[in-house]
């Protein structure tokens, strides 16, 4: 008799269990769902100070690089010998980062990958990688150009139109919960708890304690803004350039600010600080 057992037997009062109300219904659901994941793309795995230099990045934002999930992007090794992928998943978690997937892969790579029980996902929407620069005891995030994929210049894809009618969200967001935005700003009337995520692809209002991750304009908006009262996140994005909690202004934590791109900079101020960019 296992545990679910035992407990239906005590509740009746009799050796048996009680039959389950609906023994056809599956005790599961499957729905999809939208994730924030790091990439990882090592550009030479035989490096022999790759993990040295990686736990010194990890260290620059422990608490949210901590257990974060990590995919694995092997564009740059599609010439490289044979992955060892049990391996470097191992590797990766002794520096606190869960290895999810790989994306991509070579044929070869990817029957590797999944061998060792990695996922294989689809290539990610190209964006742009931020690395912070600090400058002045301050930390600022600079895009990396990314190389063309064609020789032939192509105009930048528009960013998708964004309606003014807001989404507003009343409850708090709770750890682990995701509000996404979808073409319209977002409205949050509560708080936001640590481990939960708000994204819109307009701006974002939070009246109440901004924590967890909060990014707008994740279509690439750049002209998106984070407004909030009490600024206690652990990540902020404007159209993917992003700063992480140990990269913020300590004096700027709790207090009313406005997050928003200057000259492709992230910029965070106190609220009504800075003059009418947009």
């Amino acid at each position: 008799m296992d545990l679910v057992e035992r407990a239906s037997a005590t509740a009746n009062g009799s050796g048996e269990a009680d039959p389950s109300p609906d023994a056809t219904a599956e005790p599961f659901r499957l729905k999809g769902g939208g994730f924030t994941l790091l990439v990882f793309e090592p550009l030479d795995l035989r490096a022999p100070d790759l993990f040295r230099r990686l736990m010194d990045r990890l260290a620059q934002a422990p608490n949210f690089y901590k257990n974060a999930p990590v995919v694995i992007d092997l564009a740059a090794l599609a010439d490289s010998r044979p992955i060892n992928f049990a391996e470097l998943a191992n590797r990766l978690r002794q520096h606190k980062l869960i290895p999810v997937g790989v994306m991509n892969p070579t044929p070869e790579q990817a029957q590797a990958a999944a061998n060792a029980g990695l996922a294989l996902l689809p290539a990610a929407r190209a964006a742009a990688v931020q690395e912070p620069r600090r400058e002045s005891g301050a930390a600022e995030l600079q895009p990396i150009p990314q190389p063309s994929a064609k020789p032939v210049a192509a105009p930048p894809a528009a960013a998708p139109a964004v309606s003014r009618t807001a989404l507003v969200i009343s409850e708090p967001v709770r750890a682990g919960a995701q509000v996404y935005a979808e073409s319209r700003d977002l409205v949050l009337l509560s708080a936001v708890s640590p481990g939960a995520e708000v994204l819109a692809d307009g701006h974002i209002h939070a009246y109440g304690r901004l924590r967890g991750r909060a990014l707008a304009g994740i279509g690439g908006d750049e002209g998106a803004r984070i407004f909030c009262r009490s600024l206690e996140a652990e990540l902020v994005s404007v159209a993917g350039r992003f700063r992480v909690s140990e990269d913020m202004d300590p004096r700027l934590v709790g207090r009313p600010t406005q997050i928003f791109l200057d000259g492709g900079f992230l910029m965070i101020e106190p609220l009504g600080a800075a003059s009418d960019k947009s």
